[in-house]
């Protein structure tokens, strides 16, 4: 089972606006050097919605191929029509993917059944361990805890990345499907806490720039949801190291903070895709303190 920090990985990009794959495959290396868990590759914060398909397929094969085993690889294949998840997963599948990740249906907003039978439809058209995501704020609708519990008695679903942020839909989630399932926080600034409570892991935005960081808060968190209370009382402290960056690299929509930051630090470019623009030069001096509050410097083997 998958478990610990999965970063949501950035789709680094030149300044044309075509992808980097000399830096992607730089990240992938840097990421498994750190002690990160898994990868999702083609995520939201991987510009998953101004990708082409074809981009799409390349940019998770290469990630497949840098990774060479050495780390699990959950492909973004989340789509709001059905057909089209199939196929992005069906591809996935096809290069070496340990797993996808497939993101309610957005825009169209289904209903519970709609969800449910979106879903079922993806995890018997294609045999590889679907991991169901459920981000709300993003997608203009939430697939409930009950349906998410129908879900998680089919053999390929085998997790849920819960980004809604609510640490008591978290408990909800374990409490009807985590023994089944695995439960995983996908929001970094209640991260800690739903790791104390049982959770799984974290898929990540702010492991992007602190992957040492993250890979060990991930560790002491699931090991101290079974001890002390001054085992989580260490997990909670150091969680308060990476505290301004779990929420200001929200200053504006994922994943436009976390790409300048990678920037600052010389991982890539800043070059993003519209409709999302570069961040706003009122936001630099925020995210340079968040980084200097979790002693995050710059990545000194960069090319940039």
């Amino acid at each position: 089972m998958i478990s610990g920090s999965i970063v949501a990985l950035v789709t680094p990009m030149l300044n044309d606006g075509s992808v980097d794959y000399a830096a992607l495959q730089h990240l992938v290396d840097w990421h498994i050097n750190a002690g990160t868990n898994a990868i999702v590759a083609v995520g939201t914060t991987g510009e998953s919605a101004t990708l082409s398909v074809e981009e799409h397929h390349t940019v998770i094969k290469s990630v497949v191929d840098q990774a060479a085993g050495r780390i699990s690889i959950i492909a973004g294949t989340g789509a709001n029509s059905t057909s089209e998840a199939i196929e992005l997963t069906r591809a996935a599948h096809r290069v070496g993917a340990d797993a996808c990740l497939t993101v309610t249906p957005y825009y169209n907003k289904p209903t519970q059944e709609g969800l449910y039978l979106h879903h079922k439809a993806i995890a018997e058209a294609v045999d590889i361990p679907n991991i169901l995501y459920n981000v709300p704020g993003r997608t203009a609708v939430d697939m409930l805890p009950s349906t998410t519990a129908r879900l998680a008695e089919l053999p390929n679903i085998v997790g849920i990345k819960d980004a809604t942020g609510d640490l008591s839909r978290g408990a909800e989630l374990l409490a009807v499907c985590g023994d089944k399932i695995a439960i995983y926080s996908g929001d970094d600034a209640t991260a800690v806490e739903f790791m104390l409570m049982g959770g799984m892991g974290n898929v990540s935005v702010t492991a992007n720039v602190a992957p040492l960081e993250m890979a060990q808060l991930c560790r002491l968190a699931m090991a101290a949801s079974t001890g002390s209370e001054q085992d989580k009382q260490h997990a909670r402290d150091l969680n308060e190291t990476l505290a301004l960056l779990n929420n200001d690299l929200f200053v504006e929509a994922n994943p436009i903070p976390v790409k300048w930051a990678l920037a600052k630090m010389g991982l890539v470019t800043e070059a993003i895709r519209l409709p999302l623009t570069v961040l706003d030069s009122q936001y630099h001096a925020k995210i340079e303190t968040a980084l200097a509050a979790a002693n995050i410097t710059s990545e000194p083997t960069s090319a940039y």
